[in-house]
């Protein structure tokens, strides 16, 4: 796909050239229209992945382009979950190196990921707000993965109902399949 720039310097993919128009699509919005061809310009080959990953919100990109390996996801994750941890605490639950673990602190850090901070006294690390909203969107409940990975497991047991008719498809399913008492799965 080709990538267009107006001149405006907004960026497009080109879907379709025509002799005096090109319908284009903001990658952004996903919406598309016709620009006079006088006023575009193609985009060089190396920056024409960019509007594309425009697509992806700039924590996840930053998180993405930042964390390598599994090892500094952890390291992300375990700060996400326990929240600020001292130096010594993060050496000691790592298999990194002193001077593996520096390196890739400071590289977090630098990419606005983690933040230095106080704990206990000592230095420590916290994740910065662009870091948690990466997470947020990458990480998914672990009860609703176990309950998907388990086709016999009935996973709105334990929510409210917002509809009548899934309650009412589901306790008929279930009177279909298994002998005794029938009813809705609706909360009182």
């Amino acid at each position: 796909m080709t990538t267009v720039q107006d001149d405006t310097g907004k960026r497009y993919l080109l879907l379709k050239r025509s002799e005096h128009a090109s319908l284009v699509r903001d990658p952004q919005t996903g919406d598309e229209c016709y620009v006079q061809n006088d006023r575009l310009d193609t985009v060089d080959a190396a920056d024409e992945l960019d509007p594309v990953a425009q697509a992806v919100s700039s924590p996840v990109r930053t998180l993405l382009t930042t964390v390598h390996d599994e090892a500094t996801l952890s390291l992300l994750i375990s700060l996400a979950d326990e929240g600020p941890l001292d130096i010594r605490t993060i050496l000691d639950r790592t298999t990194l190196c002193e001077s593996d673990l520096h390196g890739r602190l400071t590289i977090l850090t630098g990419a606005d990921l983690l933040a230095e901070t106080d704990v206990g006294g000592e230095r420590g690390y916290r994740l910065t707000d662009t870091c948690e909203a990466a997470l947020e969107t990458i990480r998914f409940d672990l009860d609703e993965s176990a309950a998907a990975s388990d086709p016999d497991m009935d996973m709105d047991m334990d929510e409210p109902s917002n509809s009548s008719s899934v309650a009412g498809s589901t306790s008929a399913s279930a009177s279909a399949s298994t002998p005794g008492p029938t009813g809705t799965l609706e909360s009182n």
